[in-house]
């Protein structure tokens, strides 16, 4: 790929994050699961409760604190992009060296 294609796409998704942020000056960003949950109370007529308690939960009667809840999605997603990455540069090497073949 071109540098300057390359350029374009980091440059649009710059713009794909920051222009919301300035053109919804009043808007607010939260979560899905408010959001899921919100919806799920509008259309039942009730309050949404949960089916389970959460696994942490049980052990630690606060509730896992925002942070560590915080590192593990990066964790996860993380674990996410390698197997991504390694899946991609697998194809990209395995086509490659058969054309030299």
């Amino acid at each position: 790929m071109k540098k300057s294609t390359v350029l374009l796409f980091i440059v649009v998704i710059v713009l794909m994050a920051v222009v919301p942020l300035f053109v919804l000056k009043d808007a607010e960003f939260g979560g899905s699961d408010g959001a899921g949950s919100d919806m799920i109370s509008e259309v039942i007529e009730t309050e949404y409760e949960p089916w389970f308690t959460p696994v942490a939960e049980m052990f630690l009667p606060n509730g896992i604190p925002g942070e560590v809840e915080s590192l593990l999605f990066c964790v996860q997603t993380g674990i996410g992009v390698g197997i991504l990455a390694y899946y991609f540069g697998y194809f990209k090497a395995r086509k490659k060296f058969s054309k030299e073949s």
